[in-house]
Order: structure tokens, then sequence, then C-alpha cells
């Protein structure tokens, strides 16, 4: 099970809108009520926590300021 964050859909610019979290599988379609006032909502994508994915042998260094990592011999790619 996968908590999501969802916002309410003001009807009008007086409204705000209201952000909760939903439990649910990430099977699950996303919700478009509030599961309970009814009212519409829409999933929010947020930007997570940080993390980092290991597992490759070589790591190429960090840029540093006022460099592209795209200047580095070889490129990473990002272009």
């Amino acid at each position: 099970m996968a908590t999501y964050i969802y916002e309410t859909i003001p009807g009008s610019a007086d409204d705000a809108p209201i952000r909760f979290e939903y439990i649910q599988s990430m099977n699950d379609a996303p919700l478009t009520q509030h599961p309970e006032t009814g009212v519409p909502v829409k999933r929010v994508i947020t930007g997570g926590y940080g993390f980092a994915v290991s597992g490759g042998s070589k790591s190429a260094p960090a840029p540093s300021s006022g460099d592209s990592c795209c200047s580095n011999q070889g490129g990473c790619g990002c272009g």
C-alpha cells in the first residue's frame, strides 16, 4: 500500500484547495472525488524524499560551480 497526496479542486476563486493523504494500492485508479465529501480532487505529484540509487561500480564527480555535467569527457547524456 502507498500513501498518496490529493488536493481538492476549488469550485470558485474564493475556495482554497485542501490537501489530504490517502492510502491505497498502487494498482488502484487515482481518486476523482474526496472519499468523505465527494468534492472533486486531483493527485498531487511531489518531489518526494532525497535518496540515492547505487549499484554501479563507477560514479562521476558532481560538477563544480559553473560547470555542466555535459562538459565532462564523454558527456552524461543530459542534453
